[in-house]
């Protein structure tokens, strides 16, 4: 009858092994992390100073003329807006 004793590898095998355990549970810990953190961060692109910003580049690129310009810096004012006005004109 044949006994298994020991491990039965080499010193590398072992570390090797160890290694990639710490990777995965890293890995496991950090998608936990991105899961609980990126759900709760607020999306900086829907704020009003980067509409006024792309405005801004508009006019100065020549794809609009003031009078638009003055229309749509008036419907990113927070006094202005109301549902009407902020809603779906294009």
């Amino acid at each position: 009858m044949m006994y298994w004793y020991g491990f039965g590898g080499s010193w590398w095998a072992a570390s090797l092994m160890g290694v990639g355990m710490l990777a995965f549970w890293a890995l496991v810990i950090w998608a936990i992390y991105l899961m609980l953190v990126g759900g709760s961060r607020r999306n900086v692109d829907d704020s009003p100073d980067r509409a006024r910003r792309i405005l801004d580049e508009r006019l100065a690129r020549g794809e609009i003329d003031t009078d638009e310009y003055r229309s749509r810096a008036d419907l990113l004012t927070p006094n202005n807006r109301t549902p009407t006005s902020a809603g779906g004109q294009r």
